[in-house]
């Protein structure tokens, strides 16, 4: 088990005296099974108790473990195969935003996700995930080529934000997201979101408008991230984990407040504890929604995206 964050530090401890117990038992050949059981399962309890109770920060540093599964391994882990499409045929190939056609259980799909880096060399290479205008004008054309050949659309979003860099901003980085919201909301064929770790501010939102929104039980989906809330509200960093519950930004609270659609459950400890069995919980997921989505008539599935995202935050008066 990967022990990373201060809160798991009870799972860490419990780690090492069950490993010393072993190694008790087989230097004096002594038999301590029953010692070990229990602690294992003291173990098995501590997990549930510390996982099941997360605040809102706390699924902020989950959605951010350096090992936790990003687009492309979700796509080879759930793709017979998968064709890369690059470029946005204006100004060049973003590294941060990947997509192209690949097939669920013979079925293809256009999946479109953000992409981020395991090591420096990697990060700097997708710019830590967060996308330039091309990524986005790169993400609709891909959408408008998945319209053309009426095949889905699956966005995996994993992003801290837009690039907020003076050159975007010189590109349209604005415009480029806007024209998404605007183009995704009109597409005629089916499109699913699932936010896979963090899901800050437009950046997310430009691939996000889907007729369904689903959320790793995680991962956060908010118009800015705690640290930024905070520096903004408190004029520091320090206050990132008030922050953090203040927005309501875990997939459950974005559930009760009907903001999104679903939430998809994780392992125990998160999704980088068994990639495997996240991606087939999640490729589970997505083929049940394909299904419904694709039964759905085109004038009804717009009209419902449309309506969908229309109602939020509508107030009715009594």
């Amino acid at each position: 088990m990967k022990i990373t964050f201060d809160f798991e530090k009870p799972l860490a401890e419990l780690m090492q005296q069950i490993e010393k117990v072993k190694q008790v038992e087989d230097k004096n050949k002594l038999d301590m099974s029953a010692t070990v059981a229990e602690l294992e399962a003291k173990l098995e309890s501590t997990k549930k108790e510390i996982y099941g109770n997360l605040n809102g920060w706390q699924k902020v540093q989950i959605s951010r473990h350096p090992e936790r599964p990003y687009t492309l391994q979700y796509i080879e882990l759930m793709c017979d195969d998968f064709i890369e499409l690059h470029g946005d045929r204006t100004v060049g190939d973003d590294k941060a935003i990947i997509g192209g056609f690949g097939t669920l259980n013979g079925q293809t799909v256009m999946f479109i996700g953000q992409q981020k880096g395991r090591n420096t060399k990697e990060r700097q290479y997708r710019n830590f995930g967060m996308a330039n205008p091309e990524g986005y004008r790169k993400a609709l054309r891909l959408m408008k080529m998945a319209e053309k050949f009426n095949k889905p659309v699956v966005t995996l979003i994993d992003t801290p934000g837009a690039f907020p860099g003076l050159e975007a901003e010189e590109r349209g980085q604005g415009e480029a997201i806007a024209r998404n919201l605007l183009e995704m909301s009109v597409l005629k064929v089916p499109i699913i979101c699932v936010i896979i770790g963090e899901g800050a501010s437009g950046g997310a939102l430009g691939i996000g408008i889907g007729d369904k929104v689903m959320m790793l039980d995680n991962s956060w989906y908010s118009v800015i991230s705690p640290e930024n809330c905070s520096t903004i509200l408190w004029k520091t960093w320090e206050n990132k984990e008030r922050a953090a519950e203040v927005l309501k930004l875990t997939s459950t609270e974005m559930l009760k407040n009907k903001l999104i659609d679903g939430v998809i459950k994780e392992p125990l400890g998160g999704a980088h504890q068994d990639p495997v069995a996240m991606a087939a919980t999640l490729k589970k997921q997505l083929l049940k929604d394909l299904k419904i989505l694709k039964e759905k008539d085109v004038t009804e599935l717009v009209n419902e995206r449309i309506e969908k995202f229309c109602s939020m935050g509508v107030v009715n008066e009594g």
